[in-house]
């Protein structure tokens, strides 16, 4: 396993038969849209420069080594929770369900998940959760990548069908602007009904 911190995960196993994958989300803060989750097997012998923390990377950055990552990695797969499932199971359950989603869909079944943060979904493999690891462990930087472009380009596409929220800029998330559409238009159909400022407003709406 290759990280950008040599010494951290020395616990870690070291078989060369084990297989891991790094797993990541997109998306559990935003009122609109699916959580995204993404799984992704490097392949050691074609390394990628530049992989972190896709929060710390700019959206060009990102849209740079996207492709990269897909090009590269010996697997790799994402996945998503809808708005439904997030209001049915709540936003963590939600996540979980996606990234469990992302490494039951690699092409390639690896031995050994790594998890960003401190909870594990429920797998069939082994699991170990990592604070901070989208920025220590470059398979979990590069799933925070994919799970990262591919949420973007998806409220960029629901953008397309409702251009009232301006979700191409915010992205979905509790911006000023798209509260300010929120309370003009009221909840969209891809609005997390479950969260706050959206139930509020239905609420007002009875």
């Amino acid at each position: 396993m290759k990280n950008q911190h040599p010494g951290l995960f020395d616990d870690l196993p070291e078989s060369p038969d084990e297989i891991i994958c790094g797993v990541d989300e997109a998306g559990r803060g935003p009122l609109a849209g699916p959580v995204f989750a993404a799984a992704v097997i490097l392949d050691p012998l074609r390394p990628i420069d530049g992989l972190r923390d896709s929060k710390k990377l700019n959206e060009a950055k990102r849209d740079m080594l996207a492709p990269l990552i897909k090009a590269h990695a010996l697997a790799w797969a994402i996945a998503e929770a809808s708005e439904e499932e997030i209001d049915q199971h709540n936003i963590l359950q939600a996540s979980m369900l996606a990234m469990r989603r992302a490494v039951e869909a690699l092409k390639t079944v690896p031995t050994l998940a790594l998890i960003d943060g401190n909870r594990c979904p429920v797998m069939k493999i082994q699991s170990i959760a990592i604070v901070g690891g989208d920025d220590k462990v470059e398979a979990i930087s590069a799933a925070s990548i994919l799970a990262k472009t591919a949420r973007d380009a998806a409220l960029v596409a629901l953008h397309a069908q409702y251009p009232q929220y301006c979700f191409d800029q915010h992205k979905g998330y509790g911006t000023a602007l798209h509260l300010a559409r929120l309370r003009e238009h009221g909840p969209s159909p891809v609005h997390r009904r479950s969260f706050a400022p959206v139930r509020a407003l239905l609420e007002v709406r009875l």
